[in-house]
């Protein structure tokens, strides 16, 4: 604030310098971030829709301004200089937050609640550093400590901590987006295999920038080995289940025995496989019910898929007519029935045999195939009923009603 009063207080001239420095580097950050993303696609993380909207803009004029107020050559008390670092720097914190989360989670409105916070926390502080009022900001939290033991935390760290974390974080989801785009997804055509490798990375370096945060705000690492000694202990008791179902879900990435797209069948539950995550897997049924399944039941439980070999699916129908019906007749009445119908295919051809001699009449058995279960199957056999039906009465043909037996006992 004292060089501000100080350069509104000096000639018109020397602050038309200071302010033309600033505008010069504004200038050539501008030319450096056109001339750079001149050739990059619309609404870049770096470059934004229109250059300055990105985060190349603000840090590269960070850059200059903040090496000028350093620079012994040119920092001769510009205030104006030294005003335009934090804004730039605050402006660059939003801006880098703002594009990552927005390309990384478009739409959500939780990402929108976090963009406005750091907002609010970045201009705050760089008003707090403007107004000379940041150092004895930070003084004041450092001195503000908790004590556990013998050692003492001051409200300073932690606050450190959630700040370098809060980086790290959205460095993270940004590396793996960059990796996922330009990389991966030119390397990996399999969806599978992509998204457990951007699993393992994004898994990586969130375990190092953790590290990386504890050292920075000063925590031994050492003292980690005793608390990876008691996860072990927890997961080999307690988490048992949950590491289990968490190593499945890599098992099945990596051996991509089932895919995401794949129909299956696990306990009576058909349906197509929408995502599979490192914990469970989503399935979704043709009536838009969706299931979550756990990775270690897909492992250890019998699973049939529909989609390794071919989609082709044969469905049954049971038919019973009266004894003075012509089984001929009505094999050929089924077969035609069934054939009739749109979603049965023509080869294989539905065939008619004759089960069983039963009790209320003859039981007929109607084979057809079909090659897009994913579309359902009761609907199918719904529709090659009708025809069934209609084809009978038609020929005339009847169907027995069940003889009900009445039991008289004698008490």
């Amino acid at each position: 604030m004292q060089e501000l009063l100080e350069s509104i207080a000096a000639t018109p001239i020397k602050l038309a310098i200071e302010v033309l420095w600033v505008l010069g580097f504004l200038g050539f950050a501008f030319l450096i971030s056109w001339w750079w993303g001149r050739k990059s696609s619309n609404d870049s993380l770096w470059f934004g829709q229109n250059i300055i909207d990105g985060i190349l803009f603000p840090f590269v004029a960070f850059a200059f301004c903040y090496a000028a107020s350093k620079s012994p050559l040119i920092n001769q008390h510009m205030g104006a200089v030294s005003i335009a670092v934090p804004i730039l720097l605050s402006l660059a914190i939003i801006r880098l937050s703002a594009r990552v989360l927005s390309n990384v989670f478009p739409g959500s409105a939780w990402a929108s609640v976090i963009e406005q916070f750091v907002s609010w926390v970045a201009w705050l502080a760089a008003i707090a550093w403007i107004g000379g009022f940041l150092p004895f900001i930070l003084d004041e939290l450092d001195a503000i400590h908790l004590q556990f033991g013998k050692t003492k935390i001051s409200v300073k760290t932690l606050l450190d901590a959630f700040l370098i974390s809060g980086f790290v974080l959205v460095l993270v989801l940004w590396l793996t987006k960059e990796l996922e785009q330009k990389i991966l997804k030119n390397a990996l055509d399999d969806l599978s295999m992509r998204k457990v490798a951007i699993n393992t990375i994004r898994g990586s370096l969130l375990l190092i920038g953790m590290l990386f945060t504890l050292s920075a705000v000063g925590v031994d690492l050492t003292a980690l080995s005793v608390l990876g000694g008691a996860l072990g202990v927890g997961l080999g008791l307690g988490l048992q289940k949950l590491a289990a179902n968490y190593i499945s879900g890599f098992v099945i990435l990596i051996e991509r025995s089932l895919r995401i797209g794949d129909t299956i069948n696990i306990r009576g539950f058909e349906g197509v496989i929408t995502d599979i995550k490192t914990r469970y897997t989503l399935i979704r049924a043709s009536n838009g019910r969706e299931s979550v399944v756990p990775n270690e039941m897909l492992l250890t439980e019998r699973v049939e898929s529909l989609s390794l070999a071919d989609t082709l699916i044969l469905l049954q129908n049971t038919v019973t007519v009266t004894y003075a019906s012509d089984p001929e007749q009505v094999q050929l009445l089924l077969a035609q029935a069934a054939s009739s119908c749109k979603r049965v295919l023509s080869q294989p051809e539905a065939s008619v045999q004759l089960l069983k001699l039963g009790s209320e009449g003859l039981e007929f058995v109607v084979n057809y195939w079909i090659a897009d279960p994913e579309n359902g199957q009761g609907n199918v056999r719904s529709e090659v009923n009708f025809a069934i039906l209609k084809a009978l009465k038609l020929a005339n043909i009847e169907i027995p009603f069940a003889k009900s037996e009445v039991v008289n006992s004698n008490l």
